[in-house]
């Protein structure tokens, strides 16, 4: 008897904590896994994007425009996780909400800047170009990183391996579109991309 209440116990608590996540949010979704992904994103521009050493690679372009990889569906309120590596000449970003996904650019998207040799070096890594500079400068080229973008509503934030670099709270010029991983110049490297709605 003490057994089967055990049993019984068990189960409830496993469904109460079954209920207690409902309705929080949805999931995390991966978009690139150790280079794996190419398939959820339309390529535009002309980059030479492609799957080498367990990560999408680019490092170089046909075109004089930025090159992206844009998502296919379309996002309002979301976190992104992106895993990186860039060389310190590289120019690359993550463009959110983009309000035309055939022809993105930093004033028709929200970017969350990569790019450590920007000649005006106030929207360099970490800034939201055109909205908000980064108080100083931040180094990436050489070694992988971690970018985390929080779009909300009017909210946007960028965290750069942990330290917050750029707030936005007046993000309603664009409300929801695709989002894309920039190629612009160097080379550009993303081995894990995931995206949690909120």
């Amino acid at each position: 008897m003490q057994r089967a209440s055990s049993i019984v116990a068990a189960v409830l608590a496993t469904a109460l904590a079954g209920c207690s996540t409902m309705g929080t949010g949805e999931k995390w979704v991966t978009l690139i896994d150790g280079g794996k992904g190419l398939e959820n994103f339309n390529p535009v521009g002309d980059a030479n994007w492609r799957v080498e050493d367990g990560a999408i690679v680019a490092d170089h372009k046909d075109s004089k425009p930025s090159a992206f990889l844009m998502t296919k569906e379309s996002y309002a309120d979301f976190v992104i996780k992106a895993e990186f590596w860039v060389s310190h000449d590289a120019n690359s970003g993550i463009y959110t909400r983009c309000a035309n996904g055939a022809a993105p650019t930093d004033t028709t998207c929200y970017e969350a800047n990569i790019y450590d040799e920007r000649p005006d070096p106030s929207y360099g890594t970490g800034a939201i170009t055109n909205f908000v500079k980064v108080p100083e400068l931040n180094r990436t080229g050489g070694q992988w990183n971690w970018m985390e973008v929080t779009v909300k509503g009017a909210h946007i934030e960028v965290r750069l391996n942990g330290k917050q670099t750029a707030v936005y709270d007046e993000a309603t010029k664009m409300k929801s579109g695709p989002f894309g991983l920039q190629y612009a110049q160097g080379v550009v490297k993303f081995r894990k991309v995931e995206i949690k709605p909120l």
